[in-house]
């Protein structure tokens, strides 16, 4: 006997018995993405199982755009928004900008809709993630490696602005993320090292020979770490601000280059 297939309300049911919060909402988006009834079995089965959402759907909403993600990829949050905005406050048109640590090439990506004429790079230590930024970027913009040793040599000293999610969780803080965060992206786009600074430091140690003067460097911390990023940039001889949002829970320091 075949079972009927499922309604919305089935859904929901199902959903909210696995403890989404969002239930309704994430219904509707399940059914929307599922073009047969088998299709969307497949799809409940793996969001109950505890993936996040936007692997289940592949793509996620952000920064008024649709972003491919894949398994295994970070998955951008929406107080990252903030570092954008604050991006594009900041970028003059025709714009060199590198979005590092780029994960799913979100922030790039909204960067080259919102600033005119920019020229946007991006870069990932992980392979799976850059394949992932690959098709929400120019490909053959987007680099593997470490950081600056991703980069081409040619963007020394020609980038305008440099922009970073870098991973800031504390490594002791890991354990008490949400569940689907632990266990479906990869530790090292969540673990910053002990006090969630060591890429930060990094970054703003090397920051400075690849930035234009006057070129800025925003990179995303928790409020209670942005005081230690300050000093950091400012120790490297850049000038220091901090911004934050309320309404975001978020905080984004720049440094500038004099």
């Amino acid at each position: 006997m075949v079972s009927a297939p499922r309604t919305h309300a089935d859904v929901v049911s199902a959903l909210r018995a696995a403890g989404c919060v969002f239930a309704e909402e994430e219904a509707q988006l399940l059914v929307e993405a599922a073009p047969t009834p088998s299709d969307l079995e497949r799809l409940i089965a793996r969001r109950v199982g505890g993936e996040p959402l936007e692997h289940v759907l592949g793509q996620v909403f952000f920064h008024g755009r649709r972003i491919a993600v894949r398994e295994g990829v970070f998955v951008p949050r929406r107080r990252t928004e903030y570092l954008v905005d604050c991006a594009i406050d900041l970028a003059q048109p025709g714009a060199v900008i590198v979005d590092m640590c780029c994960g799913c090439g979100a922030v790039g990506a909204a960067l080259a809709t919102a600033v005119e004429a920019c020229e946007v790079y991006a870069a990932d230590i992980d392979p799976v993630a850059t394949a992932c930024a690959r098709l929400n970027l120019p490909p053959h913009r987007v680099f593997d490696g470490d950081l600056f040793d991703a980069l081409p040599g040619a963007l020394r000293g020609r980038v305008d602005m440099l922009v970073a999610n870098a991973p800031y969780v504390p490594s002791g803080s890991i354990g008490s993320m949400p569940r689907e965060a632990r266990c479906s992206e990869p530790r090292h786009a969540l673990d910053g090292g002990p006090d969630g600074l060591d890429v930060h430091r990094r970054l703003v140690a090397d920051a400075g020979r690849w930035l234009t003067e006057g070129g800025s460097l925003l990179v995303e911390s928790a409020a209670s770490q942005a005081p230690v990023v300050r000093d950091l940039m400012t120790r490297a001889g850049l000038d220091a601000d901090t911004r934050g949002s309320e309404e975001a829970d978020a905080t984004v320091v720049i440094g500038t280059r004099r």
